[in-house]
């Protein structure tokens, strides 16, 4: 259920590069490139932590949503899709987060 919610969503961002930058905000931030939709992420991800670090579930659950609708849409900047995201996270199931940190290292040579 959760993936089919995040599949509509992608797909709904992905569709929103037709649409006018005046009557749509993906629209607006798609035009404004990677850049443009990497740093409004790292707005909501601060928003994200602010919120984390309160009382207020509800204000956390807000920015956490906020904080993936954003990562979805600089995703669609860089044309990297959901589904890839997904596949690279159903890889690393069942392997230590030390581990699979440690595959990522570069060694010296």
């Amino acid at each position: 259920m959760t993936e089919d919610v995040l599949q509509r969503l992608a797909s709904l961002i992905q569709t929103r590069r037709g649409d006018s930058a005046s009557t749509s905000y993906t629209r607006e931030l798609l035009d404004g490139g990677p850049q443009r939709c990497a740093k409004k992420l790292g707005e909501e991800a601060t928003e994200t932590v602010i919120a984390a670090l309160g009382e207020d579930r509800r204000a956390l659950t807000r920015e956490a949503a906020d904080l993936i609708y954003h990562l979805l849409v600089l995703l669609e900047s860089k044309h990297v899709s959901l589904g890839e995201v997904l596949s690279e996270l159903k890889a690393r199931m069942g392997t230590s987060g030390h581990a699979e940190k440690a595959s990522r290292e570069v060694k010296p040579s």
